[in-house]
């Protein structure tokens, strides 16, 4: 409870009248060729993923895709190859295991190619508390956990490389996880198990972990940072019931906007000269913004990255 009134006594209405303003903003545009780039994209057969992976093809990106899906995916390599004579490898992982994760690790680690950005854009929402085959909350690790371990696997080589844009597909979200993270609950079992409550803590530890990320890319080519998609026509949800589809449809989709402009957003941070050196910032699409105090408490940033190291099994 003191953590909570300590996060709402820095919320500031200058900051919350931004995001308003921010959310009517349309990204920037980014002229940036891509050829010769490799790009690694996560979530990339619907929604916001599906919408990068084609704009990137047709700026001449190599595109590397992690999805779930193998029906998808081969669908998917056809038409990017068919319609932009993209060069496309899928990687088959679910984010909700993290033995795939590391398997991924391990393939992309075998990429001859350099990595020039990597976008993580795989994300879930449960309504109902759910666990993964790791015994993890499945909207923590698949939404923040496997993002981490890939990144932590990567790690050398990304630095050796010196050239990469790493990328979050964040959210305002975070916003909703209005205490921070419960580390030392992050089964639910002692604070009231929401999804909403649960989708931000996942984001917010993303945003804290970034920090950590960008102390450890400092002096380097490497840069980190978050983006906000807008609110955009996405599938993410659609595994719950029909009183969420049915609520999502009247209160989400109802004035939600092309998924595109996301997509263009991603291409500005991943590409744009401006943004060489910007490192460890939240993006509204292309518009740099605070999070919230809860996402940017440098003091809480260690016991997320312990608690994300042990889960992941690292040392």
């Amino acid at each position: 409870m003191i953590r909570l009134l300590g996060y709402l006594f820095h919320y500031r209405i200058r900051d919350m009248a931004e995001l308003i303003r921010n959310e009517g903003r349309d990204p920037l545009d980014c002229e940036a060729d891509l050829k010769g780039k490799t790009v690694v994209l996560s979530g990339s057969t619907s929604g916001i993923g599906l919408e990068t992976a084609r704009l990137f093809a047709s700026r001449g990106a190599r595109l590397v895709c992690l999805n779930r899906d193998p029906a998808k995916s081969a669908e998917q390599e056809r038409e990017l190859a068919r319609d932009y004579g993209c060069q496309v490898q899928t990687i088959l992982v679910d984010f909700s295991s993290l033995g795939q994760v590391r398997e991924c690790a391990r393939q992309l680690l075998a990429l001859e190619t350099p990595i020039d950005v990597l976008i993580h854009n795989a994300g879930v929402f449960y309504t109902k508390r759910t666990f993964t085959s790791d015994g993890i909350e499945m909207v923590f690790q698949v939404n923040h956990l496997g993002s981490f371990l890939l990144t932590q696997l990567l790690l050398p080589r990304l630095v050796k490389e010196n050239r990469a844009r790493i990328l979050y597909v964040n959210s305002e979200g975070h916003r909703f996880a209005l205490a921070g993270v419960h580390t030392r609950d992050l089964r639910w079992h002692w604070h009231r198990y929401t999804g909403l409550k649960s989708y931000g803590a996942a984001k917010t530890a993303q945003l804290l972990t970034m920090l950590a990320f960008q102390d450890q890319f400092a002096g380097t080519g490497v840069t980190i940072n978050a983006m906000h998609p807008g609110n955009v026509t996405t599938n993410i949800g659609n595994n719950n019931g029909k009183l969420y589809r049915d609520m999502k449809k009247k209160l989400v989709l109802s004035s939600a906007k092309d998924p595109r402009i996301s997509a263009q957003a991603l291409l500005y941070l991943a590409a744009d000269p401006s943004l060489a050196t910007v490192s460890g910032q939240f993006f509204n699409l292309t518009t740099q913004e605070r999070p919230a105090p809860h996402a940017r408490d440098r003091g809480a940033v260690a016991a997320v990255w312990n608690k994300s190291m042990e889960l992941c099994g690292l040392p």
